[in-house]
C-alpha cells in the first residue's frame, strides 16, 4: 500500500485508514465515529489526479534510534530519484523534482483500478512539463519547445494505454495556461501554454501550444 496514497483513498472506499499507517502513526490518528464513517465513505463523484513524476521507493525499518514521531518521517520510507545510479528518468529543465517517467502514469492508474473499483471515476486535474525560465534568450527562441511536445506525446499514450485496459478515465487537463509564480521554483521555471514576459507583461503561443490546439482537433 502507498502511504501517500492511501490516506485519502482508504477512507473514501474503505471507511478507515490503512493497517500500515495505523500501525506506524498510532494514537496520532483520528479515529472516525459511526456517523463520520457514513459521511465519508463514497463521498465524491470523481477522484483527481496530479501527476508529474515518480520515484522509488524503499522501507526504513523502524528502529529505537529512529527520528522522533511525525508527519514528516511517518511513511518510513526512502524515496530517491535514482536506482544504482540510474535516473529514472531525465530531469525536466530548471526543476528541482520533475523527472520524466511517462509509465508510472500508467502504473498509478492501473493501481487504483486493481487496488479500489474498477468503475473509479478519474480525471487527470494536472500533468506538466518545467522549463529553465532564461530571460537572456530570445522570444522566438523561447518560444520552441519540443521536449514539452514529446513530454506531453508519451504521456497520453500511456494514458490511452489504461484506458484501453479499463480504466475509467474521463477527463485529461495540462498544467498551466500561462507562466506563473510555482510554491516550490517561483519564478525560476516555465510550464506553460503561453509564454509570458513579465517585464512586458505580454504573452506569446508557444511552438507546444499550437501542437496541441492541432492534437485536439484531430481527436474524432
Amino acid at each position: 500500500m502507498d502511504f501517500e496514497l492511501g490516506w485519502f483513498m482508504e477512507p473514501l472506499m474503505n471507511v478507515e485508514y490503512p493497517e500500515s499507517m495505523r500501525r506506524l502513526v498510532k494514537d496520532r490518528l483520528p479515529v472516525f465515529t459511526l456517523e463520520q464513517n457514513e459521511l465519508v465513505k463514497g463521498s465524491f463523484d470523481f477522484i483527481g489526479i496530479n501527476y508529474y513524476t515518480s520515484r522509488y521507493a524503499k522501507n526504513i525499518p523502524s528502529t529505537p534510534n529512529a527520528a522522533s514521531a511525525s508527519y514528516l518521517v511517518d511513511s518510513n520510507v526512502n524515496a530517491t530519484v535514482d536506482k544504482d545510479g540510474v535516473l529514472i528518468g531525465p530531469n525536466a529543465g530548471g526543476s528541482i523534482f520533475l523527472y520524466v517517467y511517462p509509465k508510472g502514469l500508467y502504473k498509478l492508474l492501473k493501481f487504483m483500478k486493481e487496488n479500489y473499483s474498477e468503475n473509479l471515476t478519474i480525471y487527470i486535474t494536472e500533468n506538466g512539463y518545467t522549463e529553465k525560465s532564461n530571460d537572456s534568450i530570445s522570444i522566438s527562441e523561447a518560444l520552441k519547445d519540443q521536449s514539452r511536445i514529446e513530454f506531453l506525446q508519451k504521456h497520453l499514450h500511456q494514458l490511452q494505454t489504461a484506458i484501453r485496459n479499463d480504466v475509467n478515465v474521463k477527463g485529461y487537463f495540462y498544467y498551466s495556461l500561462l507562466d506563473s509564480f510555482e510554491w516550490g521554483e517561483a519564478y525560476t521555471v516555465r510550464y506553460v501554454f503561453y509564454h509570458v514576459d513579465f517585464k512586458n507583461l505580454t504573452y506569446s503561443r508557444k511552438k507546444f501550444t499550437k501542437w496541441y490546439h492541432n492534437f485536439i482537433k484531430s481527436i474524432k
